[in-house]
């Protein structure tokens, strides 16, 4: 268009050219602003859970990334946000992935710029075994997906949190007790990461927090504990609302 209109009128293509130029910029600047002025929550695990729980709780404040490995159940929680004029961006990836996971970060950057809050609720939960049967592939899954997965995000997102941002891990504390040796170990040692981060960014930001919520009915928590009266459990939505409750969210 503008070459067209620059071989026809000359020097008059350029001062239509200018106000357009202008025009994409000021255009850009808007949509640059608007990105920054959305609230963005990245929820990792958010499948199934008190993951999927806490997205479809935040929605009601920030635009949701919904990051999980099972594509009908991230749907499922896609329908359950639009029904309550929520808005989310579905990644069916494995947060294994290191290259997956830079990519989800390097597309939130491009899109939005930064990230509000990070709800790190993905974990690996090895089947129960004496310490001394454990499974060599059980103990290497629960290695990569609640120590290295978490180490390396935490390398990843941290810039978009920047100094304002908050993070958020579960604890669930197992170490040392009977038959809970891979994962009581592994999830230990996750939060031993994200004590070690928020020590060293009290003064800096962004903002951790640790919480550790209640028993709830789970897949997670039948894994462990099948034929369990679940009904004195508590429900994951309202375990999310007292986690959001809990951090003035």
């Amino acid at each position: 268009m503008l070459l067209f209109l620059r071989r026809i009128c000359g020097s008059a293509a350029m001062e239509v050219k200018q106000p357009l130029l202008r025009l994409r910029k000021q255009t850009a600047k808007a949509l640059a602003m608007a990105n920054h002025e959305t609230k963005i929550a990245l929820v990792t695990g958010a499948s199934r859970g008190l993951g999927a729980a806490l997205a479809e709780a935040l929605a009601a404040k920030f635009h949701i990334i919904a990051v999980g490995r099972t594509v009908g159940a991230l749907e499922e929680l896609d329908d359950r946000i639009k029904a309550k004029a929520g808005s989310a961006t579905l990644a069916p990836m494995d947060v294994t992935d290191p290259d997956a996971m830079a990519t989800l970060c390097r597309g939130i950057h491009d899109r939005w710029g930064h990230l509000d809050l990070w709800m790190h609720a993905a974990v690996h939960a090895a089947p129960l075994a004496p310490t001394s049967m454990l499974d060599a592939k059980d103990v290497s899954k629960s290695v990569s997906a609640n120590i290295t997965a978490t180490a390396t995000l935490i390398t990843y997102v941290s810039p978009l949190l920047g100094a304002d941002g908050t993070a958020v891990f579960f604890d669930d504390s197992r170490s040392g007790e009977k038959f809970f040796g891979s994962y009581g170990a592994t999830k230990a040692a996750q939060i031993a990461l994200a004590r070690s981060w928020k020590a060293e960014t009290v003064k800096t930001g962004p903002k951790v927090h640790i919480v550790t919520p209640p028993a709830m009915p789970t897949a997670t928590r039948a894994r462990f504990f099948p034929g369990e009266d679940r009904s004195a459990l508590t429900d994951i939505h309202h375990a999310a609302q007292d986690v959001l409750k809990t951090l003035s969210l």
